[in-house]
Protein backbone atom coordinates (compact mmCIF):
# COMPACT_ATOMS: atom_id res chain seq x y z
CA UNK A 1 0.00 0.00 0.00
CA UNK A 2 1.32 3.14 -1.06
CA UNK A 3 2.39 5.87 1.84
CA UNK A 4 1.18 8.64 -0.09
CA UNK A 5 -1.34 10.93 0.85
CA UNK A 6 -4.28 10.82 -1.19
CA UNK A 7 -5.03 13.70 -3.20
CA UNK A 8 -7.54 16.31 -2.11
CA UNK A 9 -10.63 16.39 -3.99
CA UNK A 10 -10.65 20.09 -5.87
CA UNK A 11 -14.41 21.92 -5.27
CA UNK A 12 -16.40 23.37 -8.45
CA UNK A 13 -18.33 26.34 -8.94
CA UNK A 14 -21.31 23.88 -8.96
CA UNK A 15 -20.68 22.66 -5.67
CA UNK A 16 -19.72 26.20 -4.02
CA UNK A 17 -23.32 27.13 -5.54
CA UNK A 18 -24.64 24.65 -3.40
CA UNK A 19 -23.14 25.82 0.16
CA UNK A 20 -26.42 27.71 0.71
CA UNK A 21 -27.26 28.29 4.53
CA UNK A 22 -30.37 25.25 5.05
CA UNK A 23 -30.83 23.12 7.54
CA UNK A 24 -29.99 20.27 5.58
CA UNK A 25 -26.49 21.80 4.29
CA UNK A 26 -26.25 23.37 7.65
CA UNK A 27 -26.65 19.04 9.58
CA UNK A 28 -24.27 18.13 6.59
CA UNK A 29 -21.30 20.03 6.17
CA UNK A 30 -19.54 23.16 7.85
CA UNK A 31 -19.38 26.22 5.87
CA UNK A 32 -17.10 27.29 2.96
CA UNK A 33 -13.94 28.40 4.04
CA UNK A 34 -11.62 30.43 1.87
CA UNK A 35 -7.92 31.78 3.04
CA UNK A 36 -6.17 34.48 1.36
CA UNK A 37 -2.52 32.82 -0.07
CA UNK A 38 0.46 34.73 -1.93
CA UNK A 39 3.51 32.67 -1.94
CA UNK A 40 4.09 29.14 -3.09
CA UNK A 41 4.80 27.71 -0.02
CA UNK A 42 2.17 28.56 1.82
CA UNK A 43 0.17 27.82 -0.89
CA UNK A 44 1.46 23.98 -1.46
CA UNK A 45 0.93 24.15 3.03
CA UNK A 46 -2.87 24.47 2.40
CA UNK A 47 -3.22 22.48 -0.69
CA UNK A 48 -2.58 19.39 2.14
CA UNK A 49 -5.46 20.84 4.19
CA UNK A 50 -9.07 20.56 4.02
CA UNK A 51 -9.43 24.72 2.71
CA UNK A 52 -12.30 24.89 0.27
CA UNK A 53 -11.07 28.01 -1.29
CA UNK A 54 -7.63 30.31 -1.64
CA UNK A 55 -7.86 33.60 -2.80
CA UNK A 56 -5.27 35.84 -4.32
CA UNK A 57 -5.95 39.04 -2.96
CA UNK A 58 -4.98 42.53 -3.68
CA UNK A 59 -4.65 42.65 0.21
CA UNK A 60 -0.98 41.49 -0.75
CA UNK A 61 -0.36 45.15 -1.47
CA UNK A 62 -0.77 45.38 2.41
CA UNK A 63 0.49 42.67 4.14
CA UNK A 64 3.47 41.45 1.29
CA UNK A 65 4.39 44.43 -0.50
CA UNK A 66 3.74 47.06 2.08
CA UNK A 67 1.44 49.51 0.56
CA UNK A 68 -0.51 51.41 2.86
CA UNK A 69 -4.01 50.97 0.48
CA UNK A 70 -4.42 48.35 -1.83
CA UNK A 71 -5.15 50.75 -4.64
CA UNK A 72 -0.94 50.78 -5.94
CA UNK A 73 -1.37 46.95 -6.63
CA UNK A 74 -1.08 46.40 -10.79
CA UNK A 75 -2.07 43.56 -12.65
CA UNK A 76 1.42 42.64 -13.14
CA UNK A 77 1.80 41.90 -9.74
CA UNK A 78 -1.13 40.22 -9.25
CA UNK A 79 0.04 37.88 -12.25
CA UNK A 80 2.84 36.87 -10.48
CA UNK A 81 1.62 36.32 -7.08
CA UNK A 82 -1.47 34.28 -8.68
CA UNK A 83 1.23 32.29 -10.76
CA UNK A 84 3.20 30.96 -7.55
CA UNK A 85 0.44 30.54 -5.26
CA UNK A 86 -1.27 28.44 -8.49
CA UNK A 87 2.47 26.44 -8.94
CA UNK A 88 2.01 25.20 -4.95
CA UNK A 89 -1.70 24.26 -4.73
CA UNK A 90 -3.17 22.34 -8.03
CA UNK A 91 -5.88 20.66 -6.29
CA UNK A 92 -7.54 23.94 -4.49
CA UNK A 93 -9.92 26.19 -6.07
CA UNK A 94 -8.23 29.11 -6.92
CA UNK A 95 -9.82 32.82 -6.77
CA UNK A 96 -7.75 35.75 -8.06
CA UNK A 97 -8.60 39.75 -7.22
CA UNK A 98 -8.75 41.79 -10.25
CA UNK A 99 -6.52 45.11 -8.74
CA UNK A 100 -7.67 48.52 -8.90
CA UNK A 101 -7.87 50.22 -12.37
CA UNK A 102 -7.88 47.23 -14.31
CA UNK A 103 -11.54 46.99 -14.87
CA UNK A 104 -12.34 50.44 -14.87
CA UNK A 105 -13.86 50.40 -18.44
CA UNK A 106 -16.00 47.55 -19.83
CA UNK A 107 -13.41 46.90 -22.41
CA UNK A 108 -10.86 47.23 -19.99
CA UNK A 109 -11.91 44.98 -17.44
CA UNK A 110 -12.68 42.38 -20.51
CA UNK A 111 -8.27 41.67 -21.43
CA UNK A 112 -7.17 42.01 -18.00
CA UNK A 113 -9.69 39.33 -17.26
CA UNK A 114 -8.87 37.20 -19.32
CA UNK A 115 -5.19 37.93 -19.48
CA UNK A 116 -5.27 37.60 -15.44
CA UNK A 117 -7.84 34.48 -15.90
CA UNK A 118 -5.47 32.53 -18.24
CA UNK A 119 -2.23 33.12 -17.27
CA UNK A 120 -3.04 32.54 -13.37
CA UNK A 121 -5.14 29.48 -14.29
CA UNK A 122 -7.42 30.18 -11.86
CA UNK A 123 -10.16 28.89 -11.04
CA UNK A 124 -11.87 32.02 -10.72
CA UNK A 125 -11.75 36.12 -10.75
CA UNK A 126 -13.35 38.48 -8.07
CA UNK A 127 -14.11 42.14 -8.57
CA UNK A 128 -15.53 44.92 -5.75
CA UNK A 129 -18.56 46.68 -6.54
CA UNK A 130 -21.76 46.42 -8.29
CA UNK A 131 -22.17 49.49 -10.81
CA UNK A 132 -23.84 49.17 -14.26
CA UNK A 133 -20.45 48.22 -16.17
CA UNK A 134 -19.47 46.04 -13.91
CA UNK A 135 -22.39 43.82 -13.90
CA UNK A 136 -22.50 43.65 -17.69
CA UNK A 137 -18.73 43.24 -17.60
CA UNK A 138 -19.68 40.02 -15.18
CA UNK A 139 -22.17 38.99 -17.66
CA UNK A 140 -19.94 39.27 -20.48
CA UNK A 141 -17.13 37.29 -18.48
CA UNK A 142 -19.08 34.51 -17.18
CA UNK A 143 -20.46 34.08 -20.74
CA UNK A 144 -16.97 33.46 -22.01
CA UNK A 145 -15.83 31.03 -18.99
CA UNK A 146 -14.94 33.00 -16.39
CA UNK A 147 -16.16 32.31 -13.35
CA UNK A 148 -16.76 35.73 -10.67
CA UNK A 149 -16.96 36.64 -7.36
CA UNK A 150 -18.71 39.62 -5.94
CA UNK A 151 -17.56 42.00 -3.69
CA UNK A 152 -19.50 44.61 -1.80
CA UNK A 153 -19.80 46.49 1.72
CA UNK A 154 -16.63 47.46 2.54
CA UNK A 155 -14.62 47.01 -0.72
CA UNK A 156 -10.94 48.42 -0.05
CA UNK A 157 -10.28 49.63 -3.63
CA UNK A 158 -12.77 52.19 -3.17
CA UNK A 159 -11.73 53.17 0.49
CA UNK A 160 -10.87 56.44 -0.66
CA UNK A 161 -13.91 57.69 -2.14
CA UNK A 162 -15.71 55.98 1.10
CA UNK A 163 -13.79 57.80 3.50
CA UNK A 164 -11.98 54.88 5.29
CA UNK A 165 -12.82 51.86 6.68
CA UNK A 166 -16.20 51.24 8.50
CA UNK A 167 -19.19 48.87 8.62
CA UNK A 168 -21.61 49.43 6.31
CA UNK A 169 -25.82 48.77 6.29
CA UNK A 170 -26.01 51.17 9.36
CA UNK A 171 -28.33 53.53 7.87
CA UNK A 172 -31.77 52.18 6.47
CA UNK A 173 -31.18 53.19 2.51
CA UNK A 174 -27.85 52.07 2.72
CA UNK A 175 -28.89 48.44 3.50
CA UNK A 176 -31.52 48.57 1.34
CA UNK A 177 -29.32 49.21 -1.54
CA UNK A 178 -27.17 46.67 -0.47
CA UNK A 179 -29.27 43.90 -0.97
CA UNK A 180 -30.23 45.32 -4.07
CA UNK A 181 -26.12 45.01 -5.04
CA UNK A 182 -26.38 41.43 -4.02
CA UNK A 183 -29.12 40.57 -6.36
CA UNK A 184 -27.58 42.29 -9.01
CA UNK A 185 -24.34 40.51 -8.73
CA UNK A 186 -26.21 37.17 -8.61
CA UNK A 187 -28.46 37.89 -11.61
CA UNK A 188 -25.49 39.39 -13.29
CA UNK A 189 -23.94 35.24 -13.04
CA UNK A 190 -21.83 35.72 -9.84
CA UNK A 191 -21.47 32.33 -8.25
CA UNK A 192 -20.88 33.70 -5.15
CA UNK A 193 -20.39 37.27 -2.98
CA UNK A 194 -18.35 37.91 -0.25
CA UNK A 195 -19.77 39.93 2.32
CA UNK A 196 -17.08 42.53 4.12
CA UNK A 197 -17.68 44.70 7.11
CA UNK A 198 -21.47 44.77 6.67
CA UNK A 199 -23.84 44.78 9.38
CA UNK A 200 -25.15 41.19 10.98
CA UNK A 201 -28.58 41.84 10.35
CA UNK A 202 -27.78 43.16 6.77
CA UNK A 203 -25.73 40.43 5.81
CA UNK A 204 -28.28 37.31 7.02
CA UNK A 205 -30.84 39.36 4.86
CA UNK A 206 -28.65 39.49 1.62
CA UNK A 207 -28.02 35.49 2.24
CA UNK A 208 -31.46 34.58 2.40
CA UNK A 209 -32.28 36.70 -0.24
CA UNK A 210 -29.72 35.21 -2.68
CA UNK A 211 -29.82 31.54 -4.33
CA UNK A 212 -25.75 31.71 -4.00
CA UNK A 213 -23.73 31.43 -1.01
CA UNK A 214 -22.77 34.21 0.88
CA UNK A 215 -19.23 34.48 2.25
CA UNK A 216 -18.41 37.09 5.14
CA UNK A 217 -15.34 38.69 6.37
CA UNK A 218 -16.28 40.90 9.35
CA UNK A 219 -20.16 40.68 8.76
CA UNK A 220 -21.42 38.43 11.01
CA UNK A 221 -22.17 34.59 11.25
CA UNK A 222 -25.12 34.15 9.59
CA UNK A 223 -23.21 33.69 5.88
CA UNK A 224 -22.62 30.74 4.22
CA UNK A 225 -18.90 30.71 4.01
CA UNK A 226 -15.91 32.58 5.35
CA UNK A 227 -12.77 34.04 4.51
CA UNK A 228 -9.79 35.47 6.19
CA UNK A 229 -6.24 37.35 5.17
CA UNK A 230 -4.30 34.21 6.61
CA UNK A 231 -1.16 36.98 7.62
CA UNK A 232 -3.96 38.23 10.13
CA UNK A 233 -5.30 34.54 11.27
CA UNK A 234 -1.97 33.52 11.79
CA UNK A 235 -0.61 37.18 12.98
CA UNK A 236 2.51 37.16 10.73
CA UNK A 237 2.74 40.19 10.53
CA UNK A 238 3.76 43.37 13.18
CA UNK A 239 0.12 44.96 13.21
CA UNK A 240 -3.11 43.78 15.37
CA UNK A 241 -5.18 42.03 12.72
CA UNK A 242 -9.10 43.29 12.53
CA UNK A 243 -11.10 43.08 15.19
CA UNK A 244 -13.21 40.61 14.20
CA UNK A 245 -10.58 38.28 13.48
CA UNK A 246 -8.80 36.74 16.79
CA UNK A 247 -5.69 35.13 15.36
CA UNK A 248 -4.97 31.41 16.15
CA UNK A 249 -1.05 32.34 17.21
CA UNK A 250 1.67 35.11 17.40
CA UNK A 251 3.52 34.21 14.25
CA UNK A 252 5.44 37.46 14.32
CA UNK A 253 6.84 36.90 17.97
CA UNK A 254 7.18 33.66 17.40
CA UNK A 255 9.31 33.72 14.95
CA UNK A 256 11.34 36.82 16.24
CA UNK A 257 12.07 34.68 19.17
CA UNK A 258 13.44 31.68 16.95
CA UNK A 259 15.91 34.12 15.51
CA UNK A 260 16.68 36.18 19.00
CA UNK A 261 17.97 32.20 19.87
CA UNK A 262 19.80 31.44 16.47
CA UNK A 263 21.82 34.48 16.64
CA UNK A 264 22.57 34.26 20.50
CA UNK A 265 23.54 30.68 20.18
CA UNK A 266 26.64 31.81 17.05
Amino acid sequence: MSDKKKQKQKITTKIIRQYKMNDKIKSARKKLQMLTCYDFQTAQLLDETDLDMILVGDSVGNVVLGYETTVEVTIEEMLVFAAAVRRGAENTFLVVDLPFGSYSSFDLGLKNSCKLFQRSRAEALKLEGAHKYKLELIERLTQIGIPIMGHIGLTPQSVNELGGYYLHGKEKERAKSLVQEAKDLENAGAFSIVLECILPEVSEEITNSLSIPTIGIGSGNMVDGEVLVINDLLKMGKERPPKFCRPLADLYEYKKELINKYLADR
